[in-house]
């Protein structure tokens, strides 16, 4: 049991999940994979398969079209597995909250174990909250 906690906190693979939205923290998280952030020296790798990934970082307020798919995808990874929201949006609705296709926030779904808020976040934010993550794995 040792070997994969110790796996899994060199190596975290994400998948990111856009739900739709501006696309602001879409951008910000594609520029923390950039060499002028590198995210890959912590060992986070971008994934694209939902069945190789730790990590499942959703951006975008959860409408109700996409809930269905999002909890598919969420179903699909290994145990254990992570959720990070990245934004104002995944995490209460943001500028689109109470409309009428908004569902709900992210944690009414499944549990989140990071949030990163921020409308959108800059990538040293979403750095921060990746490694909180990675320490949170290292401690249990």
């Amino acid at each position: 049991m040792g070997l994969l906690k110790w796996a899994r906190t060199k190596s975290p693979w994400i998948i990111h999940f856009n739900t739709g939205g501006c696309n602001g923290c879409d951008i910000e998280l594609i520029a923390t994979l950039t060499p002028r952030f590198d995210i890959e020296r912590f060992g986070i790798i971008l994934q694209g398969s939902p069945r190789h990934a730790d990590v499942l970082v959703v951006t975008g307020p959860i409408t109700r079209q996409v809930k269905d798919r999002l909890v598919r995808i969420y179903e699909q990874m290994p145990n254990p597995k992570f959720v990070v929201a990245v934004g104002a949006c995944p995490i209460s609705g943001g500028v689109f909250r109470d409309c009428y296709n908004v569902h709900q926030e992210l944690d009414a779904i499944f549990p989140v174990n990071v949030y990163i808020p921020g409308c959108p976040p800059k990538p040293e934010a979403i750095i921060d909250g990746l490694v909180k993550l990675i320490s949170k794995l290292r401690s249990g």
